[in-house]
């Protein structure tokens, strides 16, 4: 288990990143971010900031026109999303995450189709880890709730023991109640080592869980610092939180 210490080299680095989807257009207009091994970073900002396409920017989905992107010192900007798993990252997008017609271990196999020897290893990993799955195994992905598909979503990215997990809206379209599931159980993954990056609406609850937060707008850092100092900026309550950052000393 590898635990956040605030110290050591970066696990993943992205400078100076200027991206976007169609020639001439960027959304992100030099963003920096960097995650060290065992932390959770939180990534909030009004919709239209640029925060999921950062995150598709360091898989691999959208392409980098300038700055530099690294995990563990080598550069890995604009590598093909297959190479990036192969090298250690995870994805789990926030929409069409799961093949419905597959069923929930079937669907866990095709995130280990790189690997297939250590299938049952890994199954029987993730099913201790997400119980509800294993309960209900030979289930139908299409036929589960979206609570269940965000756990299988997270689980298949996981079966390639990635050493970084990008999740993006990972608590988009939930009921509260499957909301707070969903950030304790991308804790409770943190905690076993693995490096998580999470893009997040939900900007308060983000910043109860994360180690590190950064605030984007307009495709630009705005802030950056702990969860804690986050919540607690005046600026940042003012501009992103509103009323909801009351609550953040809550947890």
């Amino acid at each position: 288990m590898v635990v956040y210490t605030g110290t050591g080299d970066p696990l993943v680095s992205a400078e100076e990143v200027i991206a976007g989807y169609l020639p001439g257009i960027d959304i992100l207009h030099g963003c920096n971010l960097t995650a060290y091994p065992g932390e959770l970073v939180g990534i909030i900002g009004p919709n239209g900031a640029g925060k999921s396409t950062l995150l598709k920017a360091l898989f691999g989905l959208v392409p980098i026109r300038s700055g530099k992107v690294t995990l563990r010192g080598e550069d890995i900007t604009n590598l093909k999303a297959n190479k990036l798993v192969q090298t250690g990252v995870g994805f789990v997008p926030q929409n069409n995450n799961v093949f419905p017609s597959l069923t929930i271990e079937e669907n866990l196999q095709m995130g280990l189709f790189l690997r297939p020897r250590r299938l049952a290893e890994r199954l029987e990993a993730m099913y201790e880890l997400f119980p509800v799955l294993g309960q209900r195994r030979r289930q139908r992905a299409g036929g589960l709730s979206g609570g269940e598909r965000q756990s299988l979503a997270m689980a298949r990215a996981l079966m390639m023991e990635p050493s970084v997990l990008l999740l993006d809206e990972p608590s988009a379209g939930l009921s509260p109640v499957r909301q707070d599931e969903t950030f304790i159980r991308t804790r409770k993954i943190n905690m076993t080592g693995v490096t998580v990056i999470m893009v997040e609406q939900n900007a308060r609850r983000c910043l109860q869980i994360c180690d590190r937060g950064y605030v984007l707008d307009q495709g630009k850092n705005s802030y950056t610092g702990t969860g804690r100092e986050l919540a607690k900026d005046p600026k940042v309550i003012e501009l992103y939180l509103g009323t909801l950052a009351e609550d953040v000393d809550a947890s």
